[in-house]
């Protein structure tokens, strides 16, 4: 079965742009998109402290089959983030040392696994942000096809060839590319806005009133 390639070019972002959102926590992404394209709990970072953000470049596979994994890597470009369809399948590795490297020596600024990965203490000694939902020692199968450039699911979310990916401790947060722009706005809006109580709070100003009130009922 052959790998499929599909070809869903985008215009890669400035490196001005894609600086600001590096500076864009998932959380907040996800708050100014009506708290949705934010990915499914069980995608989690490799190691504490890890930050991430680029443009997907998107790869399917089937369970527990990594052929796709191996041609995706010539396609990668400097700060790209993989995003993996793995089929949130956890017994069997897709992901390791071998494939995280030749990432790393590709540029790119992170991967995203919705799947198992091995080899965990090797690739968190490369410093590449990795974010999966599972790790196994078992080895993957090869030769049974996956696609590489469609629209994929990960973490739940529908991810398409250049939307914007954020990562964090939090987890990681998808951003339609068609909605980049007014995302990016209302993000930087709603940061300088946190700053902002933050820094009432901490002069001791009362602002309780900025938070929503619920209907109370004393009982006795």
């Amino acid at each position: 079965m052959p790998v499929q390639i599909f070809n869903n070019n985008f215009v890669p972002l400035s490196e001005k742009t894609l600086a600001q959102w590096a500076t864009v926590p998932p959380a907040i992404a996800g708050d100014t998109m009506n708290r949705q394209n934010v990915m499914a709990g069980r995608i989690s970072p490799l190691s504490p402290g890890m930050n991430m953000a680029g443009q997907a470049r998107t790869v399917s596979t089937l369970a527990g089959d990594n052929a796709a994994l191996h041609e995706v890597i010539k396609h990668l470009q400097p700060h790209e983030v993989l995003v993996i369809d793995a089929g949130n399948y956890d017994d069997r590795a897709v992901w390791g040392g071998i494939l995280n490297t030749r990432a790393k020596l590709r540029g790119v600024n992170g991967i995203v696994l919705d799947g198992a990965a091995r080899d965990a203490a090797e690739m968190r000694e490369m410093k590449v942000p990795v974010y999966l939902s599972a790790l196994s020692p078992a080895g993957p199968h090869k030769g049974w096809g996956g696609s590489i450039n469609d629209r994929i699911s990960c973490g739940g979310i529908a991810v398409s060839p250049g939307d914007i990916i954020l990562g964090d401790d939090d987890g990681v947060t998808v951003v339609p590319l068609a909605r980049a722009d007014a995302i990016l706005q209302a993000s930087l809006e709603r940061m300088a806005y946190e700053k902002d109580v933050l820094e009432k709070l901490a002069s001791g100003a009362d602002v309780s009133n900025l938070f929503p009130k619920p209907e109370v009922e004393i009982i006795n």
